[in-house]
């Protein structure tokens, strides 16, 4: 009647592995080793990260303040127009 789903084709060469769910541990150590770790990562790399990103911020915002200063007219260039 044709082949059943797992087996459509017969696939050469690829090695798969794979542990049984009784040996497998789904979340190991996650507060005694993954927060530390998260930690450390992030203390290494904020100093690295933080200042381009404040570099950014500063430029940006003193041009949009810039660009909202230059595009109203200057009052004192109308005073003596009447």
């Amino acid at each position: 009647m044709g082949k059943h789903f797992g087996n459509l084709a017969r696939v050469r060469h690829v090695i798969t592995y794979s542990l049984s769910p009784f040996e497998q541990r789904a979340i190991p150590n996650m507060f005694s080793h993954g927060v530390p770790n998260v930690m450390r990562r992030f203390t290494s790399q904020v100093l690295k990260v933080v200042p381009p990103f404040a570099v950014g911020y500063l430029i940006y915002s003193w041009g949009t303040e810039e660009f909202e200063r230059l595009k109203r007219k200057n009052p004192a260039d109308y005073e003596h127009d009447q």
